[in-house]
Order: C-alpha cells, then sequence, then structure tokens
C-alpha cells in the first residue's frame, strides 16, 4: 500500500507541474479531450438516478411475464367523443362481470379481433410502449384497466394472469410461408407438405439441411433454420404458443398454422432471465434497452427540470402574440402587424451563460414548425416548447460535469492522464533518449552493472496461428538454413527477429537448455492462438560484458529513473505533501 501511495503521489505531483505550466492549454491536449468528450458523452446524456430506478423496474419486470388482454377503440375522424364513449361502454360492461373476450370481440376495434377475441398473449418488460406497460404491470391477475388514452384511440388492458419470466429461446425453423392470395385448397397442399416434412424430420432427417433446402424464410434458411434469440412478446400469439409448449431442448412442434404459413419448430435452448441486479452485463443491456425505448422520456424530463432550474431559466419579456406574428411575417410573407415590436435581437429566454433571441427562434420555427405527417401547422406554442427542450438539453450537454459525476471523473482521469503523458515526454524520455552524452557517461560509471547473463544468438519465430507455426517448424527442424526462405513463403503470417537474447527470454515452453542448431519448444499464447519459438544459432554459457549498443536500452531506462528520482524531489520541495495517516492507516486494513 506505500508503494501505491508513492506511486500516486509521484503522479499527482507530475500533473500539478503541468497545470501549473498550462499544458492543459496545449492545442492537441485540448483536441484530444475535446474528441473523447464527444465520443463517450451520448452515453452520459441521462439522469444518473432516473437511470439507476429504471433499470432497477426493468429488472424487476423482466422476471415475470403477464398474460395480457386487450381492448382498443379507435378515435376516428377527430371524434373522440363518440369514441370514449364507446370505451365507456366497454367499461361498463366489464365493471358488471361480463366475460373480457366477449366485450372484446363485440366492441374492440383491434384489426386482430376476431381471431384473438382480445387476448394478445405473454408480454414481458419492453414488449409494450412504455406507457401501456405501466398499466399492465400495475393490473393484479385477472383485474383490467382503467381507460387508457393514445394518440390514436382508447385502450382497456386486462391481466389474464402471470408466471415466472421464460427467458430467452434459441430454436430453429422450417416456415412454408402462404403466397399472397392463397385459397384454402393452396393452404391444404401446403399443409401436406408441411406433414411430408415433419415425416422425414421423424425418420431421422437432419433438421438445418430440411430448412435449407425448403423453407420460405429466407433470412433463417440460409443459416440451417437458425433463429434469433427470441423472448414472449416478440411473435404472434398462435406461434408462440406452440413453442413455449416445447419442454425439452431438441423437441420439434407438429406442423402448426398462422396467419404467415406453416411452421416447424425445433427447441434448440432456452436460457433463463438474468435476476442479478449485479451482473454488469446484464445490466448495461437494459441501459441500452432504455436509452432506445419510451423510457428515456422520463430521464430527459428530469433533466430538463433540473437544469432549468439549476441554470435559471428566464423567460424575458415580449409579448408571446407579437413573436407568432413576427414568426408568420418571416416565413410566411404575411403584413408584419403587431410583430415589429419584435427583431432579430429581441431575447426569448436565458439559460445561465445562454441567451435565446428571436433570430435563433425562428431558424427552429422554420424546420420544426409543421406537423410531420405533413397535415398542416404545429401550433407555435408546442414548437416553443421543443425550442425550449432542446435549448435547455444543449446546455445539459455543454455544461455535463456539472451535472454528472461519473462523467466528470472520466473526463478528469483522461485529461491528466494525457498531462501526465505531456509533462513526461518533455521533462524525462525526451531528455533520456537525446542526452547521448550523459548516456555515455552512466554507461562508463556503471560497465560492471551492464553484462549478458547466460546467453544466445537466436532467431525467433511468431506464427499467427498454430497450423503455420506447425508447418514453419517442420520445415526449419529439417533444414534450419533454408528459415528465411521458408518465412517468406509464409508472408505476413510470421515475422521473425534475430538478436542476442538472455536464455529466459527465448520462447521456451519446456524451459530445455538451448544448444546450437537446436529449436526450442513452441509456446502458445491462448488468449490469439498465436505461437512463438526459436531457432538457436550459438550459445553463450559465460557472462559477457554488454557493449554501449547492446546496453543502451537498459542505460536508458536507468537515466530515466535517475532523471525522474530528481525531479520528484524538486516536485516535493515546490509542492509540499502532508499524507493523513490516520486515514491511510485504515484503509490499509
Amino acid at each position: 500500500m506505500k508503494d501505491y501511495l508513492d506511486l500516486y503521489i509521484n503522479s499527482r505531483l507530475k500533473i500539478r507541474e503541468a497545470y501549473a505550466r498550462g499544458y492543459d492549454t496545449l492545442p492537441q491536449i485540448r483536441n484530444e479531450v475535446e474528441n473523447l468528450r464527444n465520443q463517450i458523452i451520448e452515453g452520459y446524456m441521462s439522469d444518473p438516478e432516473t437511470m439507476s430506478r429504471l433499470v432497477k423496474e426493468a429488472l424487476e419486470r423482466s422476471k415475470k411475464d403477464i398474460h395480457t388482454g386487450h381492448i382498443y377503440i379507435a378515435i376516428a375522424n377527430d371524434d373522440t367523443a363518440t369514441s370514449y364513449a364507446t370505451a365507456k361502454t366497454a367499461l361498463g360492461r366489464l365493471q358488471k362481470g361480463e366475460d373480457f373476450q366477449k366485450v372484446a370481440l363485440e366492441l374492440s376495434q383491434d384489426p386482430a379481433v376476431k381471431t384473438n377475441k382480445g387476448d394478445i398473449g405473454w408480454i414481458t418488460v419492453f414488449t409494450l410502449p412504455y406507457y401501456f406497460e405501466n398499466k399492465v404491470y400495475a393490473l393484479k391477475p385477472t383485474g383490467y384497466s382503467s381507460i387508457v388514452r393514445s394518440k390514436s384511440g382508447y385502450h382497456i388492458f386486462k391481466n389474464f394472469g402471470e408466471r415466472k419470466a421464460m427467458g430467452k429461446m434459441k430454436a430453429k425453423q422450417i416456415l412454408l410461408a402462404y403466397p399472397p392470395g392463397i385459397t384454402d385448397a393452396e393452404k391444404k397442399i401446403v399443409a401436406k407438405r408441411a406433414d411430408s416434412l415433419y415425416k422425414r424430420l421423424l425418420a431421422g432427417e437432419d433438421f438445418s439441411k430440411l430448412a435449407t433446402a425448403y423453407s420460405n424464410d429466407y433470412l433463417t434458411a440460409v443459416t440451417g433454420g437458425n433463429m434469433q434469440d427470441f423472448g414472449v412478446g416478440q411473435y404472434d400469439l398462435d406461434f408462440e404458443t406452440k413453442v413455449w409448449a416445447l419442454t425439452k431442448d431438441g423437441a420439434v412442434t407438429k406442423p402448426f398454422a398462422t396467419s404467415h404459413g406453416y411452421h416447424i419448430v425445433k427447441r434448440i435452448s432456452v436460457s433463463p432471465v438474468i435476476t442479478d441486479a449485479a451482473n454488469k452485463m446484464n445490466e448495461q443491456e437494459l441501459r441500452q434497452k432504455i436509452n432506445t425505448d419510451q423510457r428515456w422520456r422520463a430521464s430527459r424530463e428530469v433533466i430538463y427540470e433540473r437544469v432549468a432550474k439549476q441554470a435559471g431559466l428566464k423567460t424575458a419579456n415580449y409579448k408571446p402574440a407579437d413573436l407568432w406574428a413576427y414568426t408568420d411575417s418571416l416565413l410566411d410573407k404575411r403584413p408584419l402587424g403587431s410583430g415589429a415590436a419584435i427583431t432579430p435581437e429581441t431575447k426569448i429566454f436565458t439559460l445561465g451563460d445562454t441567451m435565446a433571441r428571436a433570430s435563433d427562434w425562428i431558424i427552429f420555427a422554420q424546420a420544426f414548425r409543421m406537423k410531420q405527417d405533413g397535415s398542416g401547422r404545429r401550433p407555435y406554442e408546442d414548437v416553443l416548447n421543443d425550442y425550449t427542450h432542446q435549448i435547455v438539453f444543449q446546455y445539459y450537454r455543454d455544461h455535463l460535469e456539472q451535472y454528472n459525476d461519473d462523467f466528470r471523473y472520466q473526463m478528469n482521469e483522461f485529461k491528466d492522464g494525457n498531462l501526465f503523458f505531456e509533462i513526461m515526454q518533455q521533462e524525462i524520455w525526451n531528455r533520456a533518449h537525446s542526452d547521448s552524452a550523459e548516456l555515455r557517461a552512466l554507461y562508463e560509471t556503471n560497465k560492471g552493472k551492464y553484462y549478458w547473463n547466460k546467453s544466445a544468438d537466436a532467431i525467433v519465430f511468431f506464427c499467427a496461428d498454430q497450423a503455420v507455426a506447425k508447418t514453419l517448424y517442420e520445415k526449419i527442424k529439417k533444414d534450419p538454413k533454408r528459415w528465411k526462405e521458408e518465412v517468406e513463403l509464409v508472408g505476413d503470417k510470421v515475422v521473425a527477429d534475430s538478436a542476442r537474447y538472455e536464455w529466459q527470454q527465448l520462447p521456451n515452453k519446456n524451459r530445455m537448455i538451448p544448444v546450437n542448431g537446436t529449436i526450442t519448444s513452441p509456446v502458445i499464447n491462448t488468449t490469439d492462438n498465436t505461437v512463438s519459438y526459436a531457432y538457436v544459432i550459438k550459445t553463450y554459457t559465460q557472462p559477457t560484458p554488454r557493449t554501449y549498443a547492446e546496453a543502451k536500452g537498459m542505460v536508458v531506462n536507468d537515466y530515466q529513473t535517475l532523471l525522474e528520482e530528481q525531479w520528484v524531489k524538486k516536485l516535493k520541495q515546490k509542492y509540499p505533501v502532508k499524507i493523513n495517516e490516520q486515514e491511510f492507516a485504515r484503509i490499509s486494513k
């Protein structure tokens, strides 16, 4: 611990000196820091506390599946009154105890209701839009929701029942797809073909080969029928009911029909849901899903409220009607009217050190004032609200270090690391390599220190894989003098390095004693499957002095150590260090 403390103190002293010299203002340092900031910032643009809450919520919800019912009443021609009245009628009938599926079949306008009777199957976290998911996960088994409004209509959900989450399945499928306009007679032909394939599977034929040959699911057919891993709520109810009924790996469904055609599915494996909150990979996966899900809005609203309050979002003194008239005048070429009270420099609002002017607003309004579906212009109040949010989030991005501790620590660590490297380069490394007179003097003073232990002139071969290594090994063993020609034949798959090495530096798995003309036992690097071994040309069994050229690397290292010791001593005089010995003793236990 004391050694680590000394290393830490020395690094902080050097970084302190780098700041004192203004290295943090060097263009290359500022560019590198800014480049990293742009690379990593998106991963920190959510509120940490809200994100932690959403991750915890998603983890808990992922532990169970809910069998869900759905009644949908669409809003037609903006007639919300009629649609809401129908939704109230449906809810009233449910409250009187009528069967959910009966009410759904009679009143729901979901296109699939005729076949599913309002039963949309099992769902889990991330299956439904977040707003709907919240409603479903708030229900008790057999319970139904109040009327839920969406942009397109009104919804009522039911919890038919719950179960422990099924997890994810790995499976293969053969799909005999229905072509457009298929007749009932043609469907029977497809069914017979599916039965024929199923019998061949029962007779022992390979599922993957049949999938490649006959399946119309072209994405999976090329991989032998392999589907991407899937959970509940991703496919049609008919499909999932059959597939999740498979109880063991290797089991195959009988041919069954969905709206897409006839399927034969083979279960390969099922992986359970991860329930351990300490599993970092699962946590990261949940975070990524949250960032691409409607949940991110919850986090962004928390950010908006906090930044607007802390940075002081203040609306300027202007009349909205004047701003709207000014906007219409510029964008629609209308008479200026009351918009004459507005100029390009008119303040709209301020936020910290940021000021939004009318000219900035016009640029935003021009791009975002129309509805995305092309049906007309959005209310200016809504556009201004979006503009305010954009400014707040840009402010948050520009000042993220003030709001996110993890991001600030990451950026400071990277910046300090660059400063450490820069000052070491200037103060130690460049000097140690360029001061030839001092290097020679240090060598002459300490000649007895620089000598060879038992060593050998050898050629070390670094091979890209075991197959190349084995072939080259046998050829060199057979005719060592042809090693160069053999290496050239395999191109960039082998790198050969000839030099003098101490015995312990040679790749030598069995630690055999080097002998002239022999090849050491190959060493396999298990991390990347590379292989290395050495062809020993000449051995030296007695210690011998190193020439200056042979010792230069060691001399440079020693000179760097000497320079650093002298420099750190001066830094400690310039920046006195005090250690809280009591605290250090506590953390050292």
